[in-house]
């Protein structure tokens, strides 16, 4: 009531699971352009296209990684695991969705977090806090996803102890009601807005729970493994 009464030229869907797909339903029997609906990162998914039928197509969406399956790492994928009847993946063709890119996106970066610290704290076992600081340290360029086999699946990743965002990169894709098809460049936040957002809602949040801010000086003491 609240759209139609309003008639806005777009609409933010910052939805979750089941209300996505109802979302878009809604949108088509009263008129509104599913077009015209932008979702977040909870909202982009094919589960969340899929069970609205032809109601999503045209629907754009945000996202962190691309979906689809022609990157050099999913490619590998597919040849050393799947093509030889190995792995745990019910459904393969969820090879290249959403979800399953994502997960080789998080993959990819615990790999290299694990990494990054055992070459500072040797090549054992770690601890809770040696990863904390790899994944502190996860600086991955373009030029390093690209090594990975994932240029363009994800732009990069630039991991500080007082940001666990990293660089923030995010591009946009539509629904043909079959597939995403991505739509725009890597878009990188504006962090000069963003920032003092952020910083204010933490400081306010840890101040009210009597939570110790981390400072600089906090960063590099980890304790080494235990005799």
């Amino acid at each position: 009531m609240q759209i139609r009464r309003e008639r806005p030229d777009y609409v933010i869907l910052r939805g979750w699971g089941v209300m996505n797909p109802v979302a878009l339903t809604t949108a088509q029997r009263n008129g509104f352009p599913t077009s015209k609906i932008i979702g977040n990162v909870w909202a982009n998914s094919e589960e969340d296209v899929r069970p609205a039928g032809d109601a999503a197509i045209g629907y754009t969406a945000l996202t962190t990684q691309a979906s689809g399956h022609d990157y050099p790492v999913l490619r590998d994928i597919r040849k050393w695991i799947y093509d030889k009847g190995q792995g745990n993946l019910a459904d393969p063709s969820r090879l290249g969705s959403v979800y399953y890119n994502l997960g080789v996106v998080n993959g990819i970066l615990n790999v290299e977090a694990v990494r990054i610290a055992q070459a500072k704290f040797g090549h054992r076992t770690l601890s809770g806090d040696e990863i904390r600081w790899g994944l502190e340290h996860l600086q991955l360029d373009p030029d390093q996803v690209k090594a990975l086999g994932a240029e363009n699946l994800f732009h990069s990743i630039n991991v500080t102890w007082d940001n666990h965002e990293g660089d923030g990169y995010v591009t946009f894709q539509k629904w043909d009601g079959q597939k995403w098809n991505v739509v725009s460049d890597w878009i990188a936040p504006d962090w000069a807005l963003l920032r003092p957002i952020i910083e204010k809602s933490s400081e306010a949040y840890a101040k009210e729970k009597g939570i110790k801010i981390r400072t600089a000086a906090d960063v590099d003491v980890v304790e080494g493994p235990k005799d």
